[in-house]
């Protein structure tokens, strides 16, 4: 996988990297725009944050009067660190070229790329950094609820993660098994491969 770094993003979806349509392609029902994309993404970010957040504060709240008082800010900042690391770890899952593009204006930062791939891989990308930097430490949290910086930083870095979460989520419902997905400018299209 080679990495390129293309700066921000122009909201022209043609300028982003892609190869040609693959024969019978179906778009994926999505956001159509870098603008949409976002608030769907924001707005999710918000729900999860309340719906893992609850249960997190209910968990450690005895803790947190007795504990170190810098673990609910710090875990509340470090997320913030985790910006860049998160889309590399979606890189790292590309076998060819990956390109890194920003668009802090709108919030986004993400990494795209032209090659095809499988069902499982595409969830697998999407999740993986969710998975290091929000479930993996949430899990930790709950059940050490004295690490309540753990719960702060996997509930915050959860919900960061929310555009990827929409991602899986229509892969699963709408690609059909043994087919295959790729990114064409800001849209994800399902084919299957010929036998």
């Amino acid at each position: 996988m080679k990495l390129h770094y293309r700066g921000k993003y122009d909201l022209d979806p043609a300028s982003l990297p892609h190869g040609e349509h693959m024969p019978g392609a179906v778009k994926f029902r999505e956001a159509g725009s870098s603008k949409k994309m976002a608030l769907i993404a924001n707005g999710l970010c918000i729900v999860l944050i309340l719906l893992l957040g609850v249960p997190a504060v209910i968990r450690c709240r005895p803790y947190l009067a007795a504990g170190p008082r810098w673990q609910l800010p710090l875990g509340c900042i470090a997320p913030l660190l985790t910006l860049l690391p998160h889309e590399l770890l979606h890189a790292v899952c590309f076998r060819e070229d990956g390109y890194l593009y920003t668009d802090l204006a709108q919030g986004l930062l993400f990494v795209t790329g032209p090659e095809t791939m499988s069902r499982g891989r595409f969830v697998f990308m999407s999740l993986l950094p969710n998975i290091v930097f929000g479930f993996i430490p949430y899990a930790a949290g709950m059940l050490f609820p004295k690490l309540a910086f753990l719960l702060a930083f996997g509930t915050l870095c959860i919900g960061m993660g929310a555009g990827d979460l929409y991602n899986v989520f229509n892969a699963v419902t709408q690609m059909p098994r043994g087919a295959r997905t790729y990114l064409y400018g800001f849209n994800s299209y399902w084919y299957m491969p010929e036998k």
